[in-house]
């Protein structure tokens, strides 16, 4: 249940590469051995305001939900909770945990490793993942900052859904087997690899370089799971292989710092909402706009908007599994 609820809910706020589009590789990670399909994540050691979590191998969402509800179990009690995790698998959109503190009243922090999948500046060699970093923060009547992105210029699944739709990708976001900068997601999937965010070097890609290796040292390092070129690739033969992803959540009750911090949140968001926005621009966003924008498109719309092609290899996963297909108008 909370891979589907976690999958749609990342489709619903627009981040497609991390919702369904997942669903086949979750399928495939079963199928070789490289998931348990019957471990539960438990607690090896703990303090009253911290954790670490082995996942066992279990899948990703079921691993983050346990942890980012263990980090708030004991943010309640301490004002902070912090948990770290190894043995676990992708967790989908890092935003997910984070938004259950949120709802609760917390601000939500959550990172993980990855597979290499991004080229370090100056390099050629994938040898560290898109290394996602969430923090999400209340404010007032039900608005919040909502900070959701990879330390890759963009996440691997983009240019996925690029190569699917058969459409170049832009500068910045991949180089080739020779560490030049590519348009072709075809060239930067097969060989290549992601730069970090920033993109090449000389617009200060080396600054993303620092930051993916930052959230190397709280999830994999720091919980003894594997880091960066001794995580497992997503390409054959390695898939057999388990994860063992690293993962950081922590949970913040902001009340035991300032006081009013749900409205000085507030102020500082409308602030910039209300900037004077560079002409031919729909105005000035803070982090979680965009998505809040994708939920209520989709409320209106009564659904979520998907691509033929996705649709198709969803019928072709269907029959593949012997189960129905995903229905849709």
């Amino acid at each position: 249940a909370v891979v589907s609820t976690q999958s749609t809910g990342a489709d619903t706020r627009g981040h497609f590469s991390h919702g369904l589009n997942r669903l086949e590789v979750y399928c495939t990670d079963y199928e070789l051995g490289a998931t348990s399909r019957t471990n539960s994540p438990t607690i090896e050691k703990q303090t009253v305001s911290t954790a670490l979590v082995n996942g066992n191998n279990a899948l990703g969402a079921t691993v983050g939900k346990f942890c980012m509800e263990l980090a708030i179990e004991k943010c309640k009690s301490t004002g902070v909770g912090v948990v770290t995790a190894k043995g676990s698998n992708h967790y989908g959109i890092a935003g997910f945990y984070g938004l259950m503190a949120e709802k609760q009243g917390l601000i939500g922090i959550s990172m993980t490793n990855t597979s290499p999948v991004v080229v370090p500046t100056r390099a050629k060699q994938c040898t560290i993942g898109t290394n996602a970093i969430s923090v999400i923060a209340p404010a007032e009547n039900e608005d919040y900052f909502a900070m959701d992105m990879a330390t890759s210029t963009v996440a691997l699944g983009k240019l996925e859904v690029a190569r699917r739709k058969g459409e170049p990708i832009p500068p910045g976001w991949g180089c080739d087997s020779e560490g030049n900068e590519s348009l072709d997601p075809g060239a930067v999937l097969d060989g290549g690899g992601l730069l970090p965010l920033g993109g090449t070097e000389q617009s200060g890609g080396y600054k993303g370089y620092a930051l993916a290796s930052s959230v190397e040292v709280l999830c994999g390092i720091l919980s003894g799971g594997n880091w960066g070129p001794h995580i497992r690739s997503w390409q054959n033969p390695d898939r057999s292989k388990q994860a063992n992803l690293g993962q950081f959540f922590m949970a913040l009750d902001p009340e035991v710092f300032g006081f009013g911090f749900t409205g000085r949140m507030q102020q500082f968001m409308d602030e910039h909402r209300a900037l004077d926005p560079v002409e031919g621009t729909d105005g000035v966003l803070v982090a979680g706009d965009p998505e809040r924008a994708a939920e209520k498109a989709c409320e209106e719309r009564g659904g979520i908007l998907y691509h033929p092609a996705f649709m198709q290899n969803m019928e072709k996963l269907a029959k593949k599994l012997n189960v129905p297909p995903l229905k849709h108008l």
